[in-house]
Order: structure tokens, then sequence, then C-alpha cells
């Protein structure tokens, strides 16, 4: 990535719940964001965590998977894979408690992918893949599996209690099963949150399913229902809808999304085209083609998007209520949990009353 850029983090972080500019401490371009909960890894010429784990991992560190208990580290020219406990970060002092080699020519494998299977950052560290399946990209929920084939074809396994695996029912699932929804549509990206689930078309149309509880789909919800936000969606969403009494006006139901269980096409304002998009465990991010971010689901923790030093956000609809919020000019960045991190340029313009003095 060129040029000088700054991270930036919405939402939970200790001591602060607004989006405030946090200073890079790796050096070198950033190459990934990898959240957990209280901490994230910055990916660059090594490995930095930041937030309730602080500190430059080994320097032969190459990438990171993060949880609350354990870190899944890539090291030694990417050929070894380790599994640590948090609590030996960031010096790794003795050993680690699971480890794995990679063939010579796995080396700098894209996480959480490896040969023959897939990682994450839990016991037992590593699960494999059937044989004869072409992996593009995986991405980890919670309780389940996203994974996008050399065709653009996906597949979801795992648990499907919210109907995050898209097959139009609540089951779960044990082995990669195809969305066969999307069949004939082959996809370029794909995301997994906590219990929902999103995908990118070629064509940049996106698709969202599973668990709405707080509008994290974009779907009329519950909490956005009782604000008086608009249902017409949901009634052509075609998920699990529950009616929840007077609308806003004491005159009709209005309709909820609850759990959407087949692939639902989401419409950005102004026919956006979409190019990114991220999954936390309550909310979504997305990216257009023109730079463009959008953000909605739980709120809790974002009270607006206007980090300093880059240009400014405009809020157009409240968070909470599973509307759009919407920024410009994002490259890159991730969900976690209760959070999200993005990068954005640093080059803000000045203000009129310098230019004025100038």
């Amino acid at each position: 990535m060129g040029g000088k850029a700054g991270w930036f983090q919405c939402g939970f972080r200790f001591g602060a719940v607004e989006p405030v500019p946090v200073p890079l401490r790796a050096s070198g371009p950033v190459v990934a964001v990898r959240p957990s909960w209280s901490f994230v890894g910055i990916v660059s010429a090594g490995v930095t965590l930041q937030g309730a784990v602080q500190g430059a991992l080994p320097p032969d560190c190459r990438d990171a998977l993060l949880s609350e208990t354990h870190l899944l580290l890539l090291r030694r020219q990417g050929t070894v894979l380790e599994g640590w406990e948090v609590g030996s970060a960031p010096g790794l002092d003795g050993k680690p408690t699971w480890q794995r080699e990679l063939p010579q020519e796995e080396a700098g494998t894209a996480l959480p992918l490896v040969a023959g299977g897939y990682v994450f950052p839990k016991p037992p560290f590593f699960a494999p893949l059937p044989e004869g399946l072409q992996v593009q990209k995986l991405a980890l929920g919670h309780e389940h599996a996203v994974l996008l084939d050399a065709g653009g074809a996906l597949f979801t396994w795992g648990s499907g209690r919210h109907g995050q695996l898209g097959h139009g029912e609540l089951e779960s699932r044990s082995e990669p099963q195809r969305v066969e929804a999307l069949d004939g549509l082959p996809m370029g990206e794909v995301a997994a949150g906590g219990w929902h689930s999103a995908c990118i078309s070629g064509t940049g149309d996106l698709y969202v399913w599973g668990w709405n509880e707080a509008g994290q789909l974009a779907l009329p919800s519950k909490g956005g229902v009782q604000r008086g936000v608009g249902t017409a969606a949901a009634a052509a969403a075609g998920g699990a809808a529950e009616l929840q009494g007077a609308g806003p006006g004491g005159h009709e139901e209005s309709v909820v999304v609850s759990i959407q269980a087949f692939p639902a096409l989401l419409d950005l304002p102004q026919e956006a085209e979409v190019r990114k998009v991220g999954c936390g465990s309550r909310h979504t991010a997305a990216v257009t083609r023109a730079g463009d971010l959008y953000t909605w689901g739980w709120g809790k923790y974002v009270r607006q998007i206007r980090p300093a030093g880059a240009r400014r956000h405009r809020q157009q609809r409240s968070a909470e209520e599973g509307a759009f919020l919407h920024g410009k000019g994002p490259l890159c960045g991730g969900c976690g949990v209760w959070a999200m991190d993005y990068l954005h340029p640093c080059n803000p313009k000045p203000s009129r009353r310098k230019q004025q003095q100038q």
C-alpha cells in the first residue's frame, strides 16, 4: 500500500467508544488488520499488537489470527504455524501449545487457508478441507465458515441455527455444502460475522443472510421498527418475518426480518457497487468501488464516524436503527467483534480558516 495512511478504530475500545485515530507502531506498509475483541494485530513487515495486549511479536512472525485466549502465528518465513496462549505475548516465552510445519511451496500462504485445510486461533487450531475442493478464499464466523472456490461458487458449514449458512433452513452442516441459491452467480469476496454472512458478486452486488437481530443485514429489525424505521425491505426479503403489532403510525402491523435464511440482494444507496465487505459480531461494513464506506448493524459503541485527519464522514441515519452510516475514502480494514478498523489516507485538506490565513 503506497503513500501515508492512518489507522482508525470505530466502536468499543477500552476507555473510549468514539472513533479515534490510533498511531501505528508498525513499520512499513500495513498489509492487514487482525482484530480480536480487546486487541488487534497490525501486520506489516512483522506483527504488532495494540489494545489490551500490546507490543511487537518476534520479528520472524509474518501473520497472525487472534482470539481472547490464543494466538495463531505464521513464522519462520511462512513455513511454520504455531498456537500460543495470549498470556505469552508479546515476547512468546516458553513453548507453543501447538505447531505445524508447512511445505516450502506453501510458504507465505494467506491465513486462514493452509495446505490441506484451514487454521483458527483456538484449539485444535487446524481443520482439514475435503480433497478436490479448490479454495480461493475462506472467512470464519463465530460458529460457521464461508468458502469461495476457484470458480466463484460459495460453500458454507458449521452452525446454521441463525440462518448463517444460507441454505434456507436452520440446520447445521459438518461438511462444506454449496449455497444453491447463488448458483450461476460467480462471487469474488466473502465475509462471516458472529451469526451472519455476506458475499460480493463479480459485478459488485452485495448479498447478505443470517441473523438480523440488530439490523446487521440492513433489513428492518425489531429495534429499528421500535424507532420507526421503514419496513418495505422486509416484505421483499423472503426471510423469517415477524409481525410486531402496530406500526409507527399505529394503523398497521410492522414486519421485521429476524432471520434471513437465504441470501438476499442488498441495494446500497445510489445503487453503489461494492468492492469489499466485512462482518463483525452484529454489524457490517462495506466499501464501494468509488471508495465510500457504509456501516450498519448494532451501533451501541458507534456514536459517529468522524476521525481527525480524514475527510469528515456524513451521518445519514443512526447505526442503531440498522440503517447506513456513510463515509468517504477508506482503503481497507476489518471488522472486530464490537469494533471496526480501517486504513485511511492521511492527506487532510487545510481548513478554510487556514487557507484564508495563507
